[in-house]
């Protein structure tokens, strides 16, 4: 199982929801993956952002943290992987599914 797999079991252990991880290697820059997952309150959020950054830094990534205060987005940047947390209104808003399509896995 790949790290970004087993990052997405512990998201789906704290009940997080609609969970997709987009493949971005061929694309370059960025990050080499992207794990969208939707938390249903703040309180869900901040679950699902600790719950990622533990994760992280326990399998030896160094993580930073964006938009801790946001209602509707929150980011854990881990370098080659990053992991976007969202309020279904979040979710809805951004649409990074519809951006990055054609690197669903």
């Amino acid at each position: 199982m790949s790290i970004s797999q087993d990052l997405i079991k512990a998201l789906e252990e704290k009940n997080g929801e609609d969970i997709i991880e987009l493949d971005l290697k061929e694309r370059g820059g960025l990050a080499d993956t992207f794990v969208l997952v939707t938390g249903n309150s703040e309180t869900h959020m901040k679950t699902l952002v600790e719950t990622a950054e533990e994760f992280l830094d326990r399998a030896g990534h160094k993580c930073r943290v964006e938009g801790v205060n946001s209602v509707r987005w929150r980011l854990v940047d881990a370098g080659e992987i990053v992991v976007h947390v969202f309020s279904h209104k979040g979710r809805e808003f951004y649409r990074l599914e519809r951006l990055w399509e054609d690197s669903q896995e």
